[in-house]
């Protein structure tokens, strides 16, 4: 068995690894890289795989660092099967065709603006190559074994998000892990992660190997934040990711609202992708925490705000109340709106509520700037900005490290870590070579791995 790292090696996105057994190839993910534009220039050039040859994809899940280049294969000739949980193939219902969607606004943008060294640029996908790839996909239930030639896979939860799965592969008289990205044990609202049967090989993440989680409880920084802003009559914007953080969100906010630590403000869902992820998830409610009973609840609690026209009249709420809205890291979307109207206002609080990437406004409103280029005006900035930590979706290395060891592992397993920046990969291979019996080493760009 052969496995080469197309993505995912020495970096977070791009998620790709061939497994090759015999005649069998089967792609474990199929992801866009993002971040910075040496990174991005991956996703153009020439995959380096055969496609006419490739047996299947398996998604660990559908965020788009794992599941956003499928169009690119689906417009390259791929016609095969994608298997992934059937709460991933809803959530890529609603991710690929917005990706796609987004490449076409910013191909127009660039062309109208004369940005980048192409006359006419072209977007890597647009929306209907993104809808028309939805048709490969094909659910599979978690821990139900399925062949793919000489393979045998299956998929087990892994927390993180709605479909998240760790893949198990078997061929070869081998068995080879691929984490995906792992949930914590504490999550507020995901189930943990099940824990590993034996394996020869394990491919890891490491987001996290280099940092802890705050333990500071993080519904007591949300209610501090709504308590203070209801104080001062104004109102608390809640820039958020669609996916995951803003289903967490509604549902701390109802229950701090339940138990009375928080007065009954109007709470506004701003996101069109957020409504419908957020439908998405409480369809399949028996796969987080969340009863159907307290998915209704919420619906009674959030007011979901779809058309522009809406949105817009949110101007008009004269009490204090809360929006939440893309995106999470204030790079796009209805949130700058938003900000734009509410930044110079003293009794504003923008709450951040994740990672924000240098750069990005989010986190020069982290770092304190005094005012923000929004739609091209420079907009004051005198709200209090908050932010919250605790509610990543990534376990941390010490998480990590406990879920291992709940794992039926034997001291023989070698781990290849993946899905980290140089500093987590660093971190995580530290840590582990210290507390457990494991083989540990980093997984290279394009390097290949024979398992005998």
């Amino acid at each position: 068995m052969k496995i080469t790292f197309l993505g995912g090696a020495e970096t977070v996105t791009g998620s790709k690894f061939l497994v090759a057994s015999g005649d069998t190839r089967v792609l474990i993910d199929c992801g866009l890289f993002q971040g910075y534009k040496w990174l991005r220039e991956r996703n153009w050039e020439t995959p380096s795989l055969d496609i006419d040859r490739l047996d299947a994809i398996v998604l660990t899940h559908a965020h788009l660092d794992h599941s956003g280049y499928l169009p690119v294969m689906y417009r390259k000739g791929y016609r095969g099967p994608v298997y992934c949980h059937d709460g991933t193939v809803a959530l890529c219902g609603v991710l690929l065709p917005d990706s796609g969607h987004l490449q076409e606004e910013d191909a127009r943008y660039y062309t109208r603006h004369r940005i980048g060294r192409h006359a006419h640029p072209e977007p890597l996908y647009d929306r209907a190559c993104a809808e028309q790839c939805l048709s490969l996909l094909r659910a599979v239930p978690f821990d139900q074994p399925f062949r793919v030639g000489s393979l045998q896979l299956q998929l087990q939860r892994a927390g993180h998000i709605l479909g998240a799965g760790s893949v198990i592969v078997e061929g070869e008289g081998k068995r080879v892990g691929f984490s995906g990205d792992v949930g914590r044990p504490d999550d507020i609202f995901m189930r943990p992660p099940d824990p590993l049967p034996p394996l020869d090989l394990l491919m890891l993440e490491s987001t996290y190997g280099d940092r802890r989680h705050d333990p500071t409880d993080p519904f007591d920084q949300l209610a501090e934040v709504v308590n203070e802003t209801a104080r001062r009559g104004g109102v608390l914007l809640i820039p958020s990711f669609a996916v995951g953080r803003a289903q967490v969100l509604q549902h701390m906010l109802a229950k701090l609202i339940d138990d009375g630590r928080i007065p009954k403000l109007p709470i506004f869902l701003d996101s069109p992708m957020a409504i419908d992820v957020t439908e998405i998830y409480w369809q399949f409610h028996a796969e987080h925490r969340l009863s159907r009973d307290e998915c209704q609840r919420l619906g009674r609690r959030v007011q979901q705000v779809k058309s522009v026209e809406a949105s817009q009249a949110l101007a008009d709420q004269a009490f204090p109340h809360i929006i939440i809205a893309g995106s999470g890291m204030v790079t796009g979307g209805r949130i700058l709106h938003h900000l734009k109207r509410l930044l110079p206002e003293p009794k504003t609080s923008v709450l951040l509520c994740g990672y924000q990437a240098g750069g990005t406004r989010g986190a020069k409103l982290e770092q304190g700037a005094e005012v923000v280029r929004i739609h091209g005006e420079w907009i004051p900035n005198r709200a209090n900005i908050r932010m919250i930590e605790g509610l990543s979706g990534h376990a941390d290395y010490v998480q990590m490290g406990a879920w291992l060891a709940r794992s039926q592992l034997q001291p023989s397993t070698q781990i290849k870590l993946v899905h980290g920046e140089p500093e987590a990969l660093e971190g995580m291979r530290d840590y582990l070579r210290q507390t457990t019996p494991f083989d540990v080493s980093v997984a290279g760009y394009r390097h290949i791995l024979t398992l005998d």
